[in-house]
């Protein structure tokens, strides 16, 4: 689903702190690293958990405890709106937006460079996965022909188009992969069902599913393309997929690479084309938490925030929610209780696994992703993209 939302709010993002994370970064442990970690498949995660937990132990944590990191926003020169997002560390990061725009850093944000494919000026891209500096895949939405998928391996020097929808009722909203070699695309319901594609070259080929293992859609039902993160994965198999736009938002797990699904409803607000869940993270195979609302200016979005315990059979709402529509979330690594969320008028915190959010930020942002090595990062509307930095 394309979201059509227009945003003016949350300029003032600069300082602000984020000062309870120095407590959470203080209890750091190695087992939490999910995310960024997984993506970089078997061998580069290993030696990104050690990179990450060497400096966890020493200046990194240390850094934190001294004082309050803060959203850094780093000057990309230009006013594309990015909901896509790959974290690969603190230097390297990738943020995929409109008029088909694929930025790439490899210093921090100090530099950006503007590695978009070529022809892609009338495309959106809403997703980008990366494994590193060098290989990505971006993913454009949609109707039709517009939902397309494009893979890097030279940093984006040159782009093959790898996927190209050929179904007029498809339209792709998000993208997951489980190492460097598997991955899922998900589209809104086809025929009464959502389509899955899969890939288990890294991106260069890509097949639809069978729809067999896949729940019915709910009337209305479908994806929002919102941050990249409506289809989000844990681990060499475990995926879920985030809806709304229905009477009941629901999110959808799959332990088989996306060949089977059950379907759970999440306390979010729903019940309207608007509402639903926009952004899913999972620390591991059990403990996740998703956050939506309305995505609509002004509207207000109560008990926008949710977290499980159990792989996403069941979902509880927070005691205290975050205070207004959400649509990215992300674990701090190495951390069990500690995750951001943001939005176009702000961002939150939780240090107790998603029971409680306070807002941190004002500044406007439509997704976050964190890196093995702490690097944290956030993107949004007029070219915004910022790292989370020690003081």
């Amino acid at each position: 689903m394309r979201t059509g939302r227009v945003t003016r709010r949350g300029a003032s993002g600069l300082g602000v702190a984020l000062g309870a994370v120095a407590l959470a970064a203080a209890s750091l442990v190695a087992p939490g690293a999910a995310g960024a970690a997984d993506r970089a498949g078997a061998g580069e995660a290993a030696e990104a958990r050690g990179g990450a937990a060497a400096e966890a132990g020493g200046a990194g944590a240390a850094g934190y405890r001294g004082g309050s990191p803060r959203w850094d926003l780093k000057p990309t020169g230009t006013d594309a709106r990015f909901r896509g997002l790959a974290a690969v560390s603190r230097s390297t990061a990738w943020a995929a937006g409109s008029k088909g725009t694929v930025l790439r850093t490899a210093d921090g944000g100090a530099h950006w460079r503007n590695v978009s494919p070529p022809g892609a000026a009338g495309l959106e891209f809403r997703d980008v996965e990366a494994f590193d500096g060098r290989r990505a895949v971006a993913l454009a939405i949609g109707e039709g022909e517009a939902s397309r998928l494009y893979r890097t391996t030279d940093g984006g020097k040159t782009w093959t188009e790898a996927f190209r929808n050929a179904e007029p009722k498809a339209f792709y909203d998000c993208m997951t992969f489980f190492d460097r070699r598997h991955g899922l695309a998900m589209s809104d319901p086809v025929d009464g069902t959502y389509r899955i594609l899969s890939t288990a070259d890294g991106g260069r080929s890509w097949k639809v599913l069978p729809a067999t293992g896949m729940p019915a859609a709910q009337e209305g039902e479908s994806a929002f393309a919102a941050s990249g993160q409506c289809l989000v994965s844990a681990g060499p198999r475990d995926v879920w997929l985030a809806t709304g736009g229905a009477a009941r938002a629901r999110v959808l797990h799959s332990a088989d690479r996306g060949l089977t699904w059950t379907a759970a409803d999440a306390p979010i607000p729903a019940g309207d084309p608007a509402r639903g869940v926009f952004g899913l993270a999972f620390r591991d195979r059990t403990h996740g938490l998703a956050v939506g609302g309305d995505y609509r200016a002004g509207e207000a979005s109560p008990r926008a925030a949710a977290a499980t315990r159990d792989g996403g059979r069941t979902w509880r709402p927070a005691a205290r929610p975050v205070p207004a529509y959400r649509s990215g979330v992300a674990w701090l690594p190495y951390s069990r209780t500690t995750a951001l969320a943001v939005g176009p008028t702000g961002t939150d915190l939780t240090t107790d696994a998603g029971r409680s959010w306070r807002t941190v930020d004002d500044g406007s942002y439509d997704t976050v992703d964190c890196a093995p090595d702490l690097g944290c990062w956030a993107a949004g509307e007029k070219g915004r993209v910022a790292r989370l930095e020690r003081p």
